[in-house]
C-alpha cells in the first residue's frame, strides 16, 4: 500500500470521531455566547411616586379662573401575567384654585384630595397603558357667604393613563381622573341651603420609582 492510500485510510478511519469533536465544540460556543433576552419589561412590584397637574369641575384648562393646580404623592402595587398588568394604588394630594359656584355668589373651593383605587391594563413593552377605578374624596372649603363649615365628600373615581419606564426603576406617566361627588348640600349665609351636583376632573403628570 502506497503512503497516500495509507493517509486516505486514515482519514476514513478518524473522520466519524472529528465530526462529534467538532459539533460540541460548536455547541459550548453557543452555549457561552452572549443571548438576547425574549422577555418584555417587567412591571411587578411595589412602587412610589409624585405627580402634579390642573384640576377643574369641567374639563381643565389652564386659562380659566376656577382650574386649579394639584401636587401630590403615590405608592402602589403592580402585578404581571404576560401583557396583562394590574394591582392598587393609594394618592393624596393638594389642590389650590378649584372652585365651584353654586349659586347665590357663594363657592366652594377643593384644597385636599385622597383616593384609593385599582389599575389594570396592558403592557407593550415599556408603556403600558391602563384603566383605573376607585374611590375619591375631597374637603370643600367654604368661600364668600357659604356657612356651613368645611366638608368631606366622596364618590366614584374613573380614569385612564398612559406610562412610560425610563430605566430599569423609573417610569413617567400622564393620567386623566373624574371623580362625582353627587349632591353636596352648603348653608349659604347663614339661612338657605344649597344643594349641587359637583364633580372633579383632573390632568396630572407624575413620576414612579419602582422598588
Amino acid at each position: 500500500m502506497t503512503k497516500r492510500n495509507l493517509f486516505l485510510v486514515l482519514f476514513a478511519g478518524l473522520a466519524p470521531f472529528s465530526m462529534p469533536a467538532a459539533m460540541a465544540a460548536d455547541v459550548a460556543s453557543n452555549y457561552y455566547a452572549p443571548q438576547e433576552s425574549s422577555a418584555g419589561y417587567d412591571w411587578s412590584g411595589t412602587y412610589a411616586g409624585a405627580h402634579g397637574g390642573i384640576t377643574k369641575d369641567g374639563f381643565p384648562n389652564p386659562f380659566s379662573d376656577k382650574t386649579g393646580w394639584q401636587i401630590g404623592a403615590q405608592t402602589g402595587i403592580n402585578f404581571q401575567s404576560g401583557m396583562f398588568v394590574y394591582g392598587g394604588e393609594l394618592e393624596g394630594s393638594y389642590s389650590n384654585g378649584a372652585t365651584y359656584n353654586i349659586g347665590n355668589g357663594a363657592k366652594l373651593e377643593r384644597n385636599w384630595d385622597a383616593a384609593a383605587k385599582v389599575r389594570a391594563g396592558v403592557a407593550l413593552d415599556r408603556t403600558l397603558v391602563y384603566g383605573t377605578a376607585g374611590y375619591g374624596v375631597t374637603k370643600f372649603d367654604p368661600k364668600r357667604n357659604v356657612t356651613s363649615g368645611d366638608n368631606w365628600e366622596g364618590g366614584l373615581l374613573l380614569g385612564a393613563g398612559v406610562e412610560q419606564a425610563l430605566g430599569e426603576k423609573l417610569s413617567a406617566k400622564a393620567e386623566y381622573n373624574h371623580v362625582d361627588y353627587g349632591k353636596v348640600t352648603s348653608t349659604v349665609a347663614g339661612v338657605g341651603r344649597s344643594s349641587k351636583e359637583l364633580s372633579s376632573q383632573t390632568l396630572k403628570l407624575g413620576v414612579n420609582y419602582r422598588f
